[in-house]
């Protein structure tokens, strides 16, 4: 259950600390107090947008956190699959904090997660409930996801979805290599003209790099020839005077003196050492500037001759030969997969055909699912209608298979559509409430969904945002024991305007403003005795709250207006 809520620094609210019991708890105070603000703040937790206007003026962030305490079993078991642990009391904190800048951090427990890890930690705690939510129905897919989360049929789901999805692949692959036989003459004939002609030059990788080098020293050849060639007789060439003579002359000098000199032996074996790398070096040369056999000038033709075709190859397919070498590989793929296409797309057909009969047992066996809670969902919310003022009301789930000729019409979500019908009134036939009851009428139908779910979802949590907007003291009164029957299961919190719901909390919390320090702030506090009575006195209407006010909030309280 929600514990506690702690908000700095949003809007009308500097810094505020409420506390949650158990069981149903309301939350009143006049329009503009901060209780909007305190929704917002949910919703933020929530992964909602984080928007900086709602940060306080004059402030350069706010925050918001919720500590969950008492966490079911089942709950703790969900959390951890998303690899998210409780701390050693067994409890989760939610934060959120938003900044001047538009950035958000999330936490869970003092660690920092993704956004997108909040909103799948949230429903998980905490369900809200806004008169926002009649619409919910109205939009295509919804009564089925209702159906589905009253069936408890996750692991029917899960395992049709992947069934589907290797089936929609099949069917993807089919198409793509499916095309009318003109196109694929013409493709055909286009990849294999762009493989002879890559196939013609036959590239080779790297090649480019390698002539170009080659282009540049056959260029220079006279010179390279030149210079190194002198280079080599300074080293080696020359019969004396080399550079290898001298220092063989000058280590044989030394030796002749190192029974006299002890050094001598160590120098002489240095210039040695330096006699053997200089000797490669001229090694090295030589070979540096050996320009090959045949004339230079016919070579850098052969070169030029080369490049150009290879550059007329890169301007074709890709700018470089990577890219070239690429591209063939890639053509060769796509006309080995067009050659073979009739035979793969026939053996891809067996696979779907025999595929679809399996996924189809599976859509079978969701639909098995839906059927059987369908009718423990009617007689429920049938039930929670009557409770709610709708005496006369009768509630049905339709569920059709939907075909395509004699196949059925499988989706990602089975072949079921599922469309919620009501009765309101005697006589009156079943009609689709998505497109039929009125707006009070479906606000109502989506409270006894919402509460029907609770019971069976084993929600630790659920908030109704002024559930009873709209409707009159009697109706209201009514859904007030339906939350209030509601938290018997699961922690019922109440923002609302209506005396006859307010009365029924096990605890009643008052938002209110103030000014502090020249400024405008909301606090929260628990109502007992006569705060409580005077507050539902006030929500009875009235400029001036009078005694008989207060005697009918007493009755409330006390049950005497029943």
């Amino acid at each position: 259950m929600l514990s506690s809520l702690h908000i700095e620094n949003m809007a009308v609210i500097r810094s505020l600390n409420v506390d949650f019991d158990a069981g149903f708890t309301v939350i009143t105070g006049e329009t503009g107090a901060g209780k909007s603000v305190m929704m917002e703040s949910l919703h933020l937790l929530g992964g909602g947008k984080a928007d900086r206007e709602l940060i306080r003026h004059g402030e350069e962030k706010a925050s918001v956190s919720a500590l969950f305490a008492a966490l079911s079993a089942d709950t703790v078991t969900q959390l951890a699959s998303l690899g998210v642990d409780t701390d050693d009391e067994g409890c989760l904190e939610l934060q959120r904090i938003v900044s001047i800048d538009g950035k958000s951090i999330a936490r869970l427990n003092g660690r920092t997660v993704s956004l997108s890890l909040l909103k799948e930690v949230f429903p998980l705690l905490l369900h809200i409930h806004s008169q926002e939510d009649s619409g919910f129905l109205r939009r295509e897919g919804s009564e089925l996801t209702v159906l589905d989360t009253a069936s408890h049929n996750e692991s029917d789901r899960e395992a049709y979805g992947a069934l589907y999805r290797r089936l929609t692949e099949i069917k993807g692959e089919i198409s793509r290599l499916q095309m009318d036989e003109s196109e694929k003459l013409r493709t055909l004939e286009m990849l294999r003209y762009q493989l002879d002609e890559i196939d013609g030059i036959a590239p080779e990788e790297g090649e480019d790099e390698r002539l170009f080098d080659e282009k540049i020293k056959l260029k220079h050849s006279e010179k390279i020839a030149k210079q190194t060639s002198f280079a080599y007789r300074a080293l080696r060439g020359a019969e004396k005077g080399n550079a290898l003579y001298i220092i063989d002359r000058a280590s044989a000098a030394l030796r002749t003196v190192a029974d006299v000199l002890p050094e001598a032996t160590a120098l002489a074996d240095s210039l040695d050492a330096e006699y053997e790398t200089l000797y490669d070096l001229a090694e090295r040369i030589a070979s540096a500037g050996d320009m090959g056999e045949g004339d230079p000038t016919e070579r850098l033709d052969a070169v030029e001759t080369r490049l150009s075709a290879l550059e007329k190859l890169m301007r074709k397919y890709g700018g470089s030969l990577p890219r070239v070498l690429e591209f063939a590989k890639d053509a060769r793929e796509r006309l080995s997969v067009i050659e073979g296409a009739d035979a793969r797309i026939a053996d891809l057909q067996k696979e779907y055909d025999a595929l679809y009969l399996t996924v189809c047992e599976a859509a079978e066996r969701l639909h098995e699912s839906r059927e059987k809670t369908a009718k423990m969902f009617e007689a429920e919310i049938a039930a929670r209608l009557r409770e709610l003022d709708m005496p006369r009301a009768e509630f049905s789930v339709q569920i059709e298979r939907r075909r395509d000729g004699e196949r059925y019409l499988l989706t990602e979500r089975g072949f079921d559509e599922v469309t919620f019908l009501a009765a309101v009134n005697v006589g009156e036939p079943f009609i689709p409430i998505a497109r039929s009851v009125s707006g009070g009428e479906m606000a109502r139908i989506m409270l006894a969904i919402k509460t029907v779910i609770a019971k069976h979802d084993g929600l630790p949590t659920i908030v109704f945002d002024e559930v009873d907007t709209g409707v009159s003291g009697k109706t209201s009164r009514k859904i007030g024991f339906s939350l209030l029957a509601s938290a018997k299961s699961a922690q019922v919190i109440s923002i609302t305007h209506s005396a006859q719901i307010a009365s029924l909390a096990h605890r009643h919390l008052l938002v209110y403003k103030e000014e502090r320090g020249g400024r405008t702030e909301s606090s929260v506090r628990p109502l007992t005795g006569e705060e409580r009575v005077g507050e539902l006195a006030r929500i009875l209407g009235g400029i001036a709250v009078t005694e008989a006010q207060k005697q009918a909030a007493r009755d409330m309280l006390s049950g005497k207006d029943l």
